[in-house]
Order: C-alpha cells, then structure tokens, then sequence
C-alpha cells in the first residue's frame, strides 16, 4: 500500500505535531509490518526525519492552506496513493482517496478568543470540513476525543483515541539540582505564564538563589510582554526567557531543574511536563481532565487563579524531598501508557483498518 503523508510539520525546528509524526515514522522505519507499504512524505522543503521505506516529494511553496489545498493534491495525485495520513488537523479536501486525520485539540473552536479571527475562522473551518472528509480521525486522549464527537457532531466510532509515545530525556537524578523553575513550550495565553512569573515572586525574595527559566517562542494573542512582566516584578536576574535553546543546552537545564511549571487550562495531549518526568523534574500542572488523565499521581495540581497555591506547590516540589520522591514515584506506573512502537503500532493498523 502507498501511504501519503502531509509532512510539512518536520520542516524547519520540529514542535509538538512535528514530534509526534517522528515518533511514528521513527518506529515504522524499523517494523516488519509498516515495510509492506511505501511511505511517500510531501513537504515544501527539506526536511530531517528519514524513513527506510519512504519517499520524499518536495513540493516548493509557502506551507500554508492554499500548498495544503492545491498544491499537495495536484503531487499526489501523480503518486497514486492508496491512503493519505494528515497528522496536523486539516487534510487535502480534492483528494479522492480515503484520509485518516488526527485532530490533536480543538482548542480554536473551545476558545476562539485565544486566535485572531482569519486563523481562528481558517481552523475551525479547515478541521470541521476534514474531520468529515476523513473516514477515521485520530487524537491524543480521551478528553479531546469527547470535544471532536461533541463539537463536530462525529459518530464516536469514527473517532478513535491512541495514546501518543512520551520523548524521553536523560535521567540525571544523582546530581545536585538547583532551585530552578523551568517552562518549555510555546507560549500560548492558555498557558499563563504572567501567573507563573508572579506565583515565582515570593520564591525569588525568599530564596536569592532561586531561577525561573522560560524557553518557547512567544505565539500569544493577544500578546503578552513577558519581559514587561518581569520588570514590573522586579525579578531582574532571577527570570530568563528564551525563544529557543539548542538540545544540548535544553537537556542540561531539565538536568538542572527542581520543578517543571506548566499551568495550562486546555490541552489536548501536553508532552512537556511528560519530559520533565522523564528528567526527574516533578510537574506542577493546572488541575484539569487532561492534565489528570495524561499525568495521574505524577504531578501536583493547583486551581486556575489561585496564585498562593502556585506559590505553594513550586516551593513544595523545589524544597520538600518527601513531595518530590512522592511525584518521581509515580512516575513509572504513567510512562507505561505511553510508547512509541505501541502507538505506531495503533496508528498503523489504523491506516490498514481505513484502506
């Protein structure tokens, strides 16, 4: 079988969805069952995840909806696939062969507020349209598979969960770690990290040696001045934010760091604080369903808002050995819902089920 896949998202450097689709392709590069079919990548450039049993199609052009829409399908129509895979919400709408899409969140139709209007129009319209186009949509978790049957009146067996895998980092649990707080992520409004630096405050004034470390391109809307915030705190020294450090430099500060922030109040999967974990970095995470599903006992929970229970848990997990032994404990029982061969695995026979 020759399977198309929209691969757009491994281009430049990779985030979220470009990591998830180097998950699958990195295991189905070595499986016995995915080299009985022809994986054929589309994508406007270059891009750094080879496959064993794949082609590469370079179709030059902004990586936006109109290649999405007219000059992805004009290639693969040449191709003569049998299935197209869309990993990233929104598939070829003129293809006239089965797709299987996954639909990570739906957080611009949740929230449209946090998009300005052509995207969050542009989104809503693209994934609403391809969610009924495909014949089976993947996603990340039970929670957000109950929104897309919900908002895009789908039938729920045509929605199908599969658990991601979890990227796992070095463990370097037997150096001494500073008390540092770290945030990796895009920053998104819906991950408020304005609370963040202001729950960090009473830390930074109580303990001079204390560091808030803020790594993710700033994608807000509206836009929020991290820097501002800082000033108008007076934290000074004490907080950095960067928008991007090599993985070298990213390793060494997980490998560094007491506490991992992450307060988001939409989700659909969230990797970052799952690396953390993998790190010996305890989470202090926004309580939400997805948040509880993805990381159960292995993190601390703390309610949107509440900035002195922020304060609370940063300090319990930077401070108290017995809360952070508690949390790394825990830690096992989650990673073994996430694997990368089982998920290539799923996603595979997904694909097969669908053709």
């Amino acid at each position: 079988m020759r399977i198309g896949i929209d691969a757009r998202e491994l281009c430049g450097k990779p985030t979220g969805v470009g990591r998830y689709l180097s998950g699958l392709l990195g295991q189905w590069s070595g499986d016995v069952a995915a080299s009985r079919h022809t994986f054929v990548l589309y994508a406007n450039e270059s891009i750094s995840t080879p496959i064993a049993n794949g082609e590469l199609r370079i179709v030059p052009g902004p990586a936006g909806a109109a290649w999405e829409q007219l000059s992805l399908p004009a290639a693969a129509r040449q191709d003569r696939l049998d299935l197209f895979f869309a990993p990233a919400y929104t598939a070829p709408l003129r293809l006239n062969i089965p797709i299987v899409l996954t639909v990570h969140d739906i957080s611009f139709v949740a929230h449209p507020e946090w998009f300005r209007w052509k995207e969050g129009l542009r989104r809503r319209t693209l994934t609403r349209w391809s969610s009924r186009r495909a014949r089976l949509v993947l996603t990340d978790s039970d929670a957000s598979r109950r929104e897309i049957v919900s908002y895009f009146s789908i039938a729920p067996e045509r929605v199908r969960r599969i658990y991601p895998g979890a990227v796992t980092l070095p463990l370097q649990a037997a150096r001494q770690r500073d008390p540092l707080v770290l945030f990796v992520g895009s920053v998104l409004n819906r991950r408020h990290l304005p609370d963040l630096i202001r729950a960090f405050k009473p830390i930074a004034k109580r303990h001079a040696d204390a560091r808030l470390e803020i790594v993710g391109e700033n994608r807000t809307y509206p836009h929020q001045d991290l820097p501002a915030v800082v000033a108008a705190e007076d934290l000074g020294s004490q907080v950095s934010i960067r928008d991007y450090v090599p993985d070298a430099e990213l390793t060494a500060l997980y490998g560094r760091a007491r506490a991992f922030a992450f307060l988001s109040e939409y989700e659909g999967f969230g990797l970052p604080p799952l690396e953390a974990l993998s790190a010996g970095v305890p989470p202090v995470l926004f309580d939400t369903d997805i948040a509880r599903e993805v990381c159960g006992d292995a993190a601390l929970f703390v309610r949107n808002g509440d900035h002195s229970a922020i304060t609370g848990a940063l300090e319990r997990v930077l401070f108290d050995e017995t809360v952070r032994r508690g949390v790394l404990d825990a830690a096992p029982g989650v990673f073994a819902r996430y694997s990368w061969p089982r998920a290539a695995a799923e996603t595979l026979a997904a694909l097969e089920s669908v053709a």
